[in-house]
This record gives C-alpha cells, structure tokens and sequence, in this order.
C-alpha cells in the first residue's frame, strides 16, 4: 500500500464541557423552549446516579444555546493565523518529446537529435502547507514541499505574501525550516506542546491547505503516538490521526485544543491519493531539534551513540527472559564510543530512554535524536535477567579520519571515482547504518571507468588483493599496485561482496 504526501487534548477546556454548572449567575437569560428543556431536562434524569442527591442538586439547566454548543472555533483563531500557504518553484529541463528519453531512441541515434533533441527550460510548482514558529520569521514545513525548489514564497492567512529563504533542509525528518523576508513585520506564531504528553483518543485539528483550495480545518482523534515501520523518513516516528489529511496538507498544523502544535503533517496512507483517516505527523519533539538548529548555525547535529542493535523479537525476548517482545538488542559497539564508555556490551537489551520506553530500533533513534547534545541520557537495560540504568553522554558522531574526498587516477577498477575516507559522522550523513571504516565512494561520473565496472556513490571498499584499506592514500596505493588483477571487498546495503576485476 503506497504512502503518500500529505497531539494532547486540553483537558481543561474538555472537562468544561462535561462538568456540572453551579448556581446562574443574576443576570437571568431566556429560557429554552419546552421541547429542547423537555429533552434535557429526561438526559439529566436518565444520566443521575441514584445514589448521589448533593451532585444532582448542583446540576442546573443551560441557559442558552452557547452553553450546550461545543466548537472549536476558539482554538482555530488562535493557531490558523500561523499557518500558512507555501507555494515552491524550480526550472527543470526537459526534451521537446518524451521520445528522446526512450533508450530505443537514445540506442540507435544517441544523445544528438538535432533541434527536436534539445532540452527546454520548464517551470515545475507544488504547493504545500507551513507552520510559523517564530515571530522573527521561521517556518517549518517538509521538506518533499520545497525540494530543490529555485524560488519560494508564503502567503499567510490574512493574505499577507513573502518571499522566503531555505535556512535548514533535514531529509532524513522529512522537514525543512523558511525565513521570511518579513522585513520586520508583526507575525503571528504557534506554540510547541511535548509531543510526549499526548494520549490516543485525545482531540486534534489538522489545519493546512489540501488540493489548494485554501486555508482548511478538519479534526479528529490521535489513533497512536509511536507509529514506526511507516518508511516515510529515516526517523520514523509518528502520530498517527483520522482528522482529514490530503495532498496540500502537507507541512500542515497538527494542534490539540489548548492551541498549541504538536506536530507536522506530512504523510497519509491511501489507495487513491485521498484521505481515508490514516495520516502521519512529525512529533513536535522532532520538530523543536530542526528548529533548535535553524536558530542556530543552520547544520543539524544529533547525538550519536556508537552502537548498532536489532529490534527483540518474540523469539529472542525467550532467549534473554523477557516477558514480551520490545526492546533493541545490542549487536555492535564502536570502540571507544559513547555506548561503550557508558557499560554497554554486546547482547544487552535497550528497554527505554530516559524514562520512555523503546519499542524498536527506529524508536530509539527517535528518541536518542530528541535529546540535546552535551548532556547525559540514561539508558534503561536489560543485562543476564536484570534491569540496569546506564547514563550516556549525549555527543556528535567524531570525524576521525578526516573525509579528504579525492577522485582517482591511473589504470584502476576506480578511476575517475570520488572517494574519501569514512568515520563515523560521514557513515551518519550518508545513512550508513554500522558502518564506520573503510573508504566510501561518494561519486561516479558517467564517464569514469569505475562506473563501467558498476561501483555506485555509497560503496564501501574494505580490502583490496587481501589488503585492508581504511584511508583514500591506502586504497589508492593497493590499487597502484595490482597488475591488471583486482580482488576487492565491497560494502553495499550492508552486505559484503567479493568481486574480481581484471583488465
């Protein structure tokens, strides 16, 4: 099933709703009509608990229509002004025929079709929804709304319009972070709520602009706060909704009724492209990050840890004696690292972070991800049928070795590759996941030998003719030294492979 584009209730203001009313104040309002005080006045008699005289005798009849209408127009007034309408557009070239993108044509007559051939310039638009958290400016939206966009602009809900800047563009989330050019105009803004205090079956409105045709409002329930295995972003870790989300919604409000946000929109899960009550936002914990980084220098660091695990499964939880699957089971430690200065080893289980339980690998990354660099995380574990509680210090994957990116020369499987050294940050910003040594191939021109030989930007090169290779210089001086025979290790989606080249 495709997924496509595209929260805590105020209990307060809920238990407004159902709590009983004293005494009317003097001023006396008009009394209902006899059917409707007729029809309440059998629900209260029906509803009364026998047993309780005192609390009956606090109950009294409403006294106009405001005190029997439940509306959530008191919370869109205060949270839409800070929704906006993000319209992104980027030039894309295009041939003057999808014929001479057909590689039966491109066999044949090559890359030259005359003036028929020649590319255009084409203006492509998509449209999406924002969040103003900020009132210098920044808005948060996703990032599937202004990829590779050449020019961005914002209406806001009082048809105010501004050009806006891309400060901070997070693929693996899913969000990006805008700064209008608001030239010091007043701005409204929303307010963050922990994404963590919210409950399923707690009230939310979804607020954004779907299929374009403007500023729109839908509400419902929250169906869950921790959906994982979406295979929306790398970080997935979602709210879940039925409140309506459609295609324009995206980047779009997801608020509880005391007015504050708790989460991007950004995703729904549908046959046809519309809504059918499963849509997904960012927690607003996720979101703060990204925000934290844009008000910052504008790069987006996260605490790494240094260790790989598996999600427990229901025939590992047996092996290790828990009483149910959940958890993430360590599987390698990088040495020296955060998790391995803080006591875990190999075969420990991570049950929760601070104080939040985890209930698979994605899960703990979401939450190790929410937390601020250079402070201490404790760590519930599960170790030889006991819990144990390890605190770890929350720092960024090192650069060591340093990347040196470098594109090879010489009579080689590589030539005319870009590789450079891995560590730990470049194995992050690449997704890497476990692999932290080695030299990695970041690009392939289509002219480069290495492409004819089929190594792809992302390849790990571990051994080459049996010589372990953790640095551009050594691969490079491996390859140098081969002749005309080549035996190399390679990494890729985490498998290795063994191939020979000869030549």
């Amino acid at each position: 099933m495709p997924v496509q584009e595209a929260p805590a209730v105020d209990r307060q203001l809920l238990h407004s709703f159902v709590t009983p009313r004293r005494a009317a104040p003097a001023r006396r309002r008009p009394p209902l009509g006899r059917a409707a005080l007729a029809i309440v006045l059998m629900a209260m008699a029906a509803s009364a608990p026998a047993a309780a005289p005192a609390a009956a005798q606090e109950r009294v009849v409403p006294q106009s229509r405001e005190e029997i209408q439940l509306s959530f127009a008191p919370v869109v007034k205060t949270v839409a002004p800070a929704v906006v309408n993000i319209f992104a557009s980027k030039t894309v070239a295009q041939r003057r025929s999808p014929l001479f993108n057909d590689p039966f044509f491109r066999r044949f007559f090559g890359d030259d079709f005359g003036v028929f051939g020649r590319e255009r310039a084409r203006k492509e638009n998509s449209l999406g929804s924002g969040v103003i958290v900020d009132a210098t400016g920044l808005v948060v939206t996703n990032h599937h709304v202004i990829a590779g966009a050449d020019e961005i602009r914002v209406v806001l809900a009082d048809r105010r319009e501004f050009a806006a800047e891309l400060v901070l563009d997070d693929a693996r989330t899913d969000l990006a972070v805008l700064q209008l050019d608001a030239a010091g105009a007043a701005l409204p803004q929303a307010e963050f709520r922990d994404s963590d205090s919210i409950e399923v079956g707690d009230l939310v409105l979804a607020i954004g602009n779907p299929f374009g045709v403007g500023q729109t409002v839908t509400s419902g329930i929250v169906s869950a706060t921790a959906r994982t295995q979406v295979g929306v972003s790398d970080y997935s870790f979602f709210i879940q909704t039925d409140a309506a989300i459609n295609p324009g919604n995206s980047g779009g409000a997801l608020v509880t009724l005391d007015g504050r946000l708790i989460g991007i929109n950004t995703a729904i899960y549908s046959r046809g492209g519309g809504s059918v009550g499963i849509g997904f936002a960012v927690p607003s914990n996720m979101v703060r990050t990204v925000v934290a980084a844009a008000r910052g220098d504008g790069v987006l660091r996260r605490p790494w840890a240094g260790a790989q695990g598996q999600t427990v499964t229901g025939d590992l939880a047996d092996a290790v004696g828990l009483e149910r699957a959940g958890g993430v089971m360590v599987s390698e430690i990088f040495p020296g690292g955060p998790a391995d200065r803080a006591g875990l080893t190999e075969g420990d289980v991570v049950l929760g972070v601070e104080g939040k339980p985890v209930g698979d690998a994605q899960a703990l990354r979401f939450r190790l991800a929410t937390l601020e660099l250079g402070e201490q995380a404790d760590l519930e574990v599960w170790r030889n049928g006991q819990r144990l509680t390890l605190g770890m210090s929350l720092e960024p994957a090192p650069e060591t070795p340093p990347r040196n990116p470098t594109r090879l020369d010489g009579r080689h499987p590589l030539r005319g590759a870009v590789v450079a050294n891995l560590s730990p940050a470049l194995a992050e910003e690449l997704e890497l996941s476990g692999v932290w040594q080695g030299v990695v191939v970041l690009e392939v021109p289509g002219n480069a030998t290495a492409r004819r030989f089929g190594f792809r930007p992302g390849d790990v090169i571990h051994e080459v003719n049996r010589q372990q290779v953790r640095t551009v210089a050594q691969a490079a001086a491996a390859l140098e030294a081969a002749s005309g025979l080549w035996r190399m290790t390679v990494e890729r989606n985490g498998r290795l492979r063994t191939v020979e080249f000869s030549g």
